[in-house]
């Protein structure tokens, strides 16, 4: 072993890894962004979740305790609604998180010690049913209460006066949120890569230069290219929900038809992606380090991993870029809570949006690549 030698071919991988413009952003930058996003964006303890009030009393004792309710931080009331069934459906929408639901007899029920209040909660992530067990602690005020002992006024306890009821997962299994949601993880991790890599493969063989010879326009070939992946991706969603099903009794409460809508929009949203870092791409390595720069942000950001509503406000909005964010509040709606796909029309409109914009852009760069 010949030291020089080696130093030699050592200098040689610095000064290539320098010109490797990509390489040089995966050292520096998959450090660099995951510590900001596990130090910064990920947070366990929930905050702020959407909520509905259904305040039917309408008395200074059920609005002061909806104040204390918001007070303690957990809950942000983002609708006014008059009945349960109204806060019903807003969860079933996935427009909130949490109901609370207090009735016209609240002070006779609270003077009887009975149950008060209910607060409705979507059950289907359960570190959310985990957070609105913080609500049934709150202090019921103003309004005293018969114990089989002498009636006494101020702050009482809410020992069994605040149900916390969890729809859709009422068992807290893990599965049935995380089954949905390895969905659009796979579909996200595979066509993407398999989409940017292809392409590159074409112009490294030497495909491409036949490819152009041919009448086909620009738009004709990447289209014509991707169209099989699309078939493959379908086969993916099948596939995750046929052993869902199987292995862990996951339901399909909705439309499986709108499941594979909604699965052909992430497919189709993604391929378009792939397609665009094709044609940044110089290697089929480089179009694998591009795709992780897109899918580590996905998977931390999107609300699979960790709960969307613990991240600040500025990451939130760089989550709503990704095509992964709106397909999970898509497949846990249909899945989880029966909801149909116009339902979440945002979502639907938010992946229509990403699509065109990325086909486009990368249709427009294929074409100067050709010229």
């Amino acid at each position: 072993m010949n030291p020089r030698r080696l130093w030699a071919i050592v200098l040689k991988e610095l000064r290539q890894m320098r010109r490797d413009r990509i390489t040089l952003a995966m050292i520096v930058g998959i450090p660099v962004m995951q510590l900001v996003l596990f130090g910064y964006a990920i947070n366990l303890n929930l905050r702020h979740l959407d909520t509905a009030i259904a305040d039917q009393a309408n008395t200074s004792a059920s609005r002061a305790l909806v104040m204390d309710m918001v007070a303690t931080g957990v809950i942000t009331p983002t609708q006014r609604v008059d009945t349960p069934e109204q806060v019903m459906a807003a969860l079933r929408r996935g427009e909130i998180s949490i109901g609370v639901v207090i009735p016209a007899d609240f002070e006779r029920r609270h003077f009887e010690g009975r149950e008060a209040v209910q607060v409705l909660v979507d059950g289907s992530d359960t570190v959310v049913q985990s957070a609105a067990v913080q609500l049934a602690q709150v202090p019921l005020d103003s309004a005293p209460v018969r114990n089989d002992r002498p009636l006494r006024t101020g702050a009482v306890a809410a020992a069994g006066q605040i149900s916390v009821v969890a729809f859709y997962n009422p068992q807290r299994r893990s599965a049935i949120n995380i089954v949905p949601g390895l969905i659009g993880i796979i579909l996200t991790m595979t066509m993407v890569m398999f989409t940017a890599v292809a392409i590159v493969r074409e112009r490294e063989r030497g495909n491409m230069e036949l490819l152009i010879a041919t009448p086909l326009s620009s738009g004709e070939l990447m289209v014509g290219k991707v169209l099989p992946y699309a078939a493959i991706g379908l086969l993916q969603t099948s596939l995750v929900l046929l052993l869902g099903l199987w292995l862990f009794d996951v339901p399909v409460r909705g439309s499986v038809l709108d499941v594979y809508a909604a699965a052909m929009l992430l497919i189709t949203a993604n391929l378009a992606l792939g397609l665009l870092i094709s044609t940044k791409a110089q290697s089929q390595f480089q179009a694998m380090q591009m795709t992780m720069f897109v899918f580590l942000p996905s998977i931390l950001l999107s609300g699979f991993m960790f709960p969307f509503a613990g991240m600040p406000r500025p990451v939130q909005w760089l989550a709503e870029v990704l095509p992964l964010t709106h397909f999970l509040r898509l497949i846990r709606g249909i899945m989880l809570r029966g909801a149909w796909i116009w339902e979440l029309w945002p979502e639907v409109l938010a992946l229509l949006g990403f699509i065109a914009v990325m086909m486009t852009l990368a249709i427009v760069r294929f074409r100067k690549r050709l010229d």
